[in-house]
């Protein structure tokens, strides 16, 4: 049970970091793989 000095909870900015950080990256390892095929594969 988490008391009124407790820190504010965080969770939905730790969240919208998360997502900050990981769409890009998704995308770019999306580009990476697609890339490779097509130089692996002629």
């Amino acid at each position: 049970m988490p008391s009124e000095s407790s820190p504010p909870d965080r969770r939905a900015l730790i969240a919208l970091s998360w997502l900050w950080v990981g769409a890009p990256l998704a995308y770019g390892l999306y580009e990476l793989v697609r890339k490779a095929t097509q130089l692996f594969t002629g």
